[in-house]
């Protein structure tokens, strides 16, 4: 008898009932209506969103919303194509235009999603014939991306250049290209690549470097480029690549860089050549986000404020924090899977959603509850997070 396929998925089934039991959905809680930012309906109640990576809390600005309006009214619900068949339109080269101004980039490329961004720059990048050096707590799409291309994969120890420069000492020269790829902040823990000293090595070995800035891009640096921008180290960085559903608030991701023959990636990279182009509504509220964002770095002061009132809360209270720097990312070690879950959904009964992290896809298999502060929380909505997090985690 041929087994069924899914017969492969029966011991995370079993793991999704256990979790199920203890009571609700933390891996798909459904919004019942978002009220603002930082507010949702969930089972009928009010509720804080501390999980939701609205960093600039730009989702219901009023600019934004009107430009999205105007699109859908304009160009109607979507393009029904891709970037190289019908699915460029005007606003298409305009969004790359005013994100290569704001990255000061030559070269910008505008995908349908922030996962499409590294699995089509990554495969648009490297080749069979090339070697991709991988942060080991790198983001999926940054492994998915690297397994598209079919260059070689070698891992390094998490934020750590010299077994970096280690392992390129070691690699011989084959005649392909070599490419680095680190994160601005990473997603799970909230911690930061140590930029110099991979430029530093940089400077030793001949490789090109990318920095994923999804989780920093509008959010680090003096023009909200990201963390090179904050380093003072752009001129070092050869690619960029983010993504709009954080800062931007709004759905999409591009890749940037100042090479001559970058706009190759369009016609080299299958995921950007074979999906439908992002509908014009999400372009439009990309586009007036991002001048937003240029027009108003207020935002990122007051994100910075409240990040460091939830982090030094959270110490306060003598919590183990996922790192020891300040960031929008700020999740709290918990013990095990069960006190994990029975911790987040008690936060949720009391009026506070955080996102869950279990293993296998957090670094080191930890257990977390991880906050993503924003710029429209309030310092009341930090102080009752905080309280909360007293009452559920600190006395658990």
């Amino acid at each position: 008898m041929t087994t069924s396929l899914l017969e492969k998925h029966r011991g995370l089934s079993e793991r999704y009932g256990r979790m199920m039991e203890a009571g609700e959905n933390a891996v798909g809680l459904t919004n019942d209506r978002i009220v603002s930012p930082t507010r949702a309906l969930i089972n009928g109640r009010e509720t804080i969103l501390a999980g939701t990576n609205n960093y600039m809390g730009i989702t219901f600005d009023p600019d934004c919303i009107a430009a999205g309006k105007k699109a859908l009214e304009e160009f109607g619900t979507g393009t029904t194509g891709s970037r190289i068949a019908n699915g460029t339109y005007a606003m298409h080269g305009e969004l790359e235009r005013v994100l290569a101004g704001m990255l000061d980039r030559k070269h910008c490329i505008a995908f349908t999603t922030g996962y499409q961004a590294n699995l089509g720059m990554l495969a648009g990048l490297a080749g069979p014939k090339d070697t991709v050096f991988l942060d080991a707590d790198s983001h999926s799409s940054i492994y998915d991306g690297c397994a598209l291309s079919g260059a070689k994969l070698v891992r390094f120890r998490h934020n750590d250049a010299a077994d970096l420069d280690k392992r390129l000492a070691r690699m011989e020269d084959d005649g392909g290209g070599r490419l680095v790829v680190v994160e601005g902040i990473y997603s799970m823990v909230g911690d930061r690549a140590p930029l110099d000293e991979f430029v530093e090595v940089k400077k030793k070995h001949e490789f090109e470097l990318l920095v994923d800035e999804a989780h920093s891009f509008g959010v680090l640096g003096p023009n909200g480029r990201g963390l090179a921008d904050e380093a003072g180290l752009e001129d070092d960085v050869d690619y960029v690549v983010g993504t709009f559903s954080k800062s931007v608030g709004a759905i999409g991701g591009f890749g940037a860089g100042n090479q001559d023959m970058f706009e190759m990636i369009r016609y080299a990279s299958r995921p950007y050549m074979f999906t439908a182009s992002a509908s014009p509504a999400s372009v439009a509220t990309s586009i007036a986000s991002i001048k937003k964002l240029q027009a108003e770095p207020e935002r990122r002061t007051q994100l910075a404020k409240n990040s460091k009132r939830l982090f030094e809360g959270f110490r306060d209270l003598g919590l183990e924090t996922g790192c020891d720097v300040v960031s929008p990312v700020i999740a709290v070690r918990c013990p095990d899977e069960p006190s994990t879950i029975t911790m987040w959904n008690m936060l949720l009964a009391a009026g506070v959603y955080v996102n869950i992290a279990l293993p296998p896809g957090t670094p080191g298999n930890i257990c977390l509850l991880r906050c993503s502060v924003s710029a429209a929380h309030t310092d009341a909505d930090i102080d009752r997070i905080i309280a909360l997090f007293g009452e559920v985690v600190a006395a658990g």
